[in-house]
């Protein structure tokens, strides 16, 4: 980004964003496009747009819509079925988010969508008799749904083999069973992040700022206050908004703090780093083209169940394993401080810090020994996935960190939950957003709720459900619903095909 746009600074805009990553991006290009009178200043951190949790080496790039993702279905009921209604919601939730990229590139806000979305097979992977049977199930309640009726499921080796064969080769006699469903996604969250953002930076009223950190929030008025600091200067200047979305990833947290809005009385934060081997042989990472995940190791997070993952990053094919999780106590990954854990305890939260990290410190002990683990522990899980793999053709990286949200009500509650929360306060100035997986695919179902909750009046017009409605078939529809099947069926194949990723018939 150049030094021009670096300080294209709007002064009292309609709306602040705070951070540049892909929940910022939605919203700013949603309300925009929604009312093009809107003012609106985003600001980030970093020198570049979507360098944190969003860009692409940083999260798994999975379009998260379900198809493998076997965390989304943890247990089984006790008639031995799975309930896989978690699934289907967050299907439709990303369906939400492919319709609005489709309308984007429609619209000629983005383009060359292969640059930051890609078909690529999900495949679930399991071994062992007891799992062979949970995948069995899992895919006869989902293949149920016309969301899954593509889901195939096979025990057969060779079959498995044709999808992935890097998960067959040396492999003894054990039991085994796979999905898999052609229509899955690899997604590169920090493009479309820079894209939708260089669309919002060149219309009227709107501004980015790079290199700007802001360091506290304050009321003012119906509206808020935001102090900024120029980070190559040193400079500091406030500016207000009547309304302020925190999309800082690991830093939201503080900036809640700082806004000291009842609602974020008693919030802690916990961090969770992560780890990718990455495979520098071009033959192996030629071989494999599918996004497969496997079974939750002991005592992992969510965001931490393994996967071997083909990647477009980088314009160019890749291959990841992982994530391994690692203790940190720094929010940011590029720009975050070893002091952000400590610095983040207030009087409101340190009970309920003291009190969770007691019942998980089963989970903290995890964390600190998969960061310091052998490159020879790494391969062992890696050997999970693909027994014939060498250490040689593999090296380590550091990836995004993630801060899951504690509230007081959490209790005795593990510290990684599911999914990803919006917080808002009472009078709908001010929302930030908190959590982790699956967060970044299903940003857009993520930000409407805000629209909807801080923007009612752009929806309540005619002339405002028409606008969303274009971007957006199916906002107000649910089409989980059986008798919505055609209807879903033509609003997707319409965005696969603006998103080109309809495969040849």
């Amino acid at each position: 980004m150049d030094g021009d746009r670096e300080m294209n600074v709007i002064e009292n805009p309609d709306i602040v964003l705070i951070g540049s990553g892909i929940m910022s991006a939605n919203l700013g290009s949603l309300l925009k496009q929604l009312d093009p009178r809107l003012r609106i200043q985003v600001y980030e951190v970093t020198d570049g747009l979507a360098q944190e949790s969003s860009d692409g080496w940083n999260n798994a790039g999975t379009g998260h819509a379900g198809i493998c993702e076997l965390s989304y279905t943890p247990g089984r009921e006790a008639d031995g079925s799975v309930n896989v209604q978690k699934v289907i919601e967050i299907f439709e939730q990303f369906e939400h988010s492919k319709q609005f990229w489709s309308f984007a590139v429609a619209s000629g806000m983005i383009s060359n969508p292969r640059e930051f979305i890609n078909p690529l097979p999900h495949i679930s992977f399991v071994h062992g008799n007891e799992q062979v049977d949970f995948l069995k199930a899992r895919h006869a309640g989902m293949s149920d749904h016309h969301f899954f009726k593509d889901l195939e499921y096979t025990t057969d080796r060779e079959t498995i083999a044709s999808w992935a064969p890097l998960l067959l080769e040396g492999r003894s006699d054990v039991p085994i069973a796979a999905t898999k469903m052609d229509s899955g996604t690899d997604v590169n969250f920090g493009e479309i992040a820079r894209r939708l953002l260089g669309w919002l930076g060149q219309q009227e009223g709107c501004g980015i700022a790079t290199g700007h950190r802001v360091t506290d929030l304050k009321r003012a008025g119906a509206g808020w206050e935001v102090t900024v600091c120029h980070l190559a200067t040193n400079e500091v200047h406030t500016n207000r908004a009547k309304f302020v979305f925190i999309g800082a990833g690991g830093g939201s947290l503080r900036l809640l703090q700082k806004a000291g809005i009842p609602e974020a009385k008693g919030l802690g934060g916990f961090p969770i780093g992560g780890q990718w081997l990455v495979c520098d042989n071009p033959e192996i990472v030629d071989r494999h083209t599918a996004k497969v995940y496997g079974q939750a190791l002991d005592a992992a997070p969510t965001m931490a169940v393994p996967h071997l993952d083909t990647r477009m990053l980088d314009e160019k094919k890749t291959l990841l394993f992982g994530p391994f999780a690692a203790f940190t106590t720094k929010f940011l990954h590029r720009k975050g401080s070893v002091l952000d854990l400590p610095g983040s305890i207030r009087p409101d939260n340190i009970a309920t810090l003291i009190k969770i990290g007691i019942h998980n410190l089963e989970l903290v002990r995890y964390l600190v020994q998969q960061g310091t683990q052998s490159m020879a522990a790494r391969m062992k899980v890696l050997h999970v996935f693909y027994p014939d793999a060498e250490a040689k053709d593999w090296r380590l990286i550091d990836a995004g960190i993630r801060v899951q949200a504690i509230k007081k009500t959490d209790g005795e509650a593990g510290i990684v939950h599911y999914g990803t929360e919006v917080i808002t306060n009472a009078d709908h100035t001010l929302s930030a957003l908190l959590g982790a997986s699956p967060g970044a695919s299903v940003s857009v179902n993520i930000v409407l709720q805000v629209i909807k909750m801080c923007f009612p009046n752009l929806l309540s017009s005619d002339e405002g459900r028409k606008r969303m409605k274009a971007m957006i078939p199916v906002y107000d529809e649910d089409i989980k619903l059986p008798a919505n099947a055609e209807r879903y069926r033509q609003v997707s194949e319409a965005a696969e095909e603006s998103l080109e990723l309809r495969r040849p018939r």
